[in-house]
């Protein structure tokens, strides 16, 4: 390690990663009067919010009632409603349309830059930080966190002095603040910059730790039929997962085939159900393509088309029904109906053949991709562990913790953000409320 030296400087805050809890803690607290300074290991601020939602960045879910939008963290429900009664998704429109940004509500009730472009949001942010003074300091990356000297076995601590003093940087600068928040993020997108160093900090200063798992990622299956048609979605089917015979979950919505196996925001927030499912047994799968129609209405249905182009090559016809993608993929895959054949050929038994196929395509579900691919991880410090009033960290009174490093549970759709955009605001405005305290 490099020679350890300080700058002698003292701020309010020193925040430990630039991504949207971490911006937003430092915006709010810089705002009311703390001097600020972010420190960032990569070379340039929002590292993951420039991709989250596959580069339009759903910033929340437009559901107002906190009692309704809590519903979809019922892990963590009752440790969260205290933040969001500070700072909802409702607060979140009106801070993003007070710095300039319009937004646009969609499906489900993601909420959407008007521009569609996550880029907007950092940039937002990063004016804003820039704007209230925020000292922002990218290629910074800490290595290590100091504790005071109350933190040693002779000296009483009891009385809440158990702190924080000082962070190391790589470099070997010493940085040293009054408070301190942990916003790097949890394991899921490590090429961001989201490696779990706040998880060995926080083993490091005593926590407990809860290990990280993908939670909101793509399922892998064994099924040849979607391999091989990696990229073709489809918008409206019925996945049921099935165990010991048993349907144990199913779903409705868009999915994407690809070269592994499943995903779209339909597979992703069922990962997490079935990965409990997987760690107890195989779990097996079945998509139904058409699920608004009866295996005998569908039957009649593929009847009247086969009656349209009797003297037509199968293959050629089905696309009429499904993508061509798909109607190769399945016939190929499928021996059994024969893809060179011709329509007047195909017997009655063959054409029920395929239409349970259509309603019915086995799969096994093999697993889970992995970090490099989770939308979100869980894992991380337990809530027990938590101040949720103020973010505040129970063991070090001047340490705060923020977004992803929780160990908490929720949904694709704009939940994870507005998670950081909440326990960073709360955290900022503690800060700046003890701050203006002690002047």
């Amino acid at each position: 390690m490099k020679k350890i030296k300080s700058s002698g400087k003292i701020y309010d805050l020193a925040i430990i990663g630039a991504g949207p809890s971490g911006m937003m803690a430092g915006i709010i607290a810089a705002k009311n009067g703390a001097s600020v300074v972010i420190l960032e290991k990569n070379d340039k601020v929002g590292n993951k919010l420039r991709i989250t939602g596959g580069g339009r960045c759903n910033i929340t879910n437009a559901t107002f009632d906190n009692r309704k939008f809590l519903d979809n963290f019922p892990e963590a429900k009752k440790f969260l409603f205290s933040p969001f009664s500070k700072f909802s998704a409702q607060d979140t429109f009106n801070f993003f349309e007070s710095v300039g940004l319009d937004l646009v509500t969609e499906a489900r009730n993601r909420v959407f830059p008007k521009s569609q472009k996550a880029l907007d949001v950092v940039k937002a942010l990063e004016k804003e930080l820039k704007n209230n003074g925020v000292e922002i300091r990218t290629k910074s990356e800490v290595i290590d966190m100091r504790k005071t000297s109350c933190d040693n076995e002779e000296e009483d601590c009891s009385d809440g002095k158990r702190e924080i003093s000082s962070v190391i940087l790589k470099s070997g600068e010493k940085i040293l603040a009054k408070n301190f928040a942990i916003a790097t993020g949890g394991m899921a997108s490590p090429k961001t910059g989201s490696t779990g160093d706040g998880f060995r900090w926080l083993k490091k200063l005593g926590f407990k730790i809860k290990s990280p798992n993908p939670n909101i990622v793509p399922l892998k299956t064994d099924s040849k039929i979607l391999h091989n048609i990696s990229g073709t979605t489809w918008s409206f089917m019925r996945i049921k997962f099935i165990q010991d015979g048993k349907v144990k979950l199913k779903k409705l919505g868009k999915i994407l085939f690809t070269h592994f196996g499943l995903s779209a925001p339909l597979i992703l927030n069922s990962s997490f159900e079935v990965k409990k499912l997987l760690n107890q047994g195989r779990v097996f799968a079945s998509i139904d393509l058409f699920p608004d129609t009866e295996e005998n209405d569908l039957d009649k249905r593929i009847l009247k088309l086969f009656e349209k182009n009797k003297n037509k090559k199968l293959k050629n016809i089905l696309p009429e029904l499904l993508q061509q993608k798909l109607s190769i993929a399945i016939l190929e895959h499928y021996p059994k109906v024969f893809k060179d054949r011709e329509v007047n050929s195909i017997t009655k038994e063959e054409r029920k053949d395929l239409v349970k196929l259509i309603k019915q395509i086995p799969m096994e579900i093999t697993g889970t991709l992995g970090m490099d691919k989770a939308v979100i991880a869980d894992g991380g410090a337990l809530l027990e562990d938590i101040d949720f009033s103020s973010m505040a960290s129970k063991k070090y009174s001047n340490l705060y913790l923020l977004g992803d490093i929780l160990n908490i549970n929720r949904p694709s759709g704009g939940y994870s953000l507005q998670m950081c955009w909440t326990t960073g605001f709360v955290a900022g405005e503690d800060i700046a409320k003890k701050i203006k305290k002690e002047k």
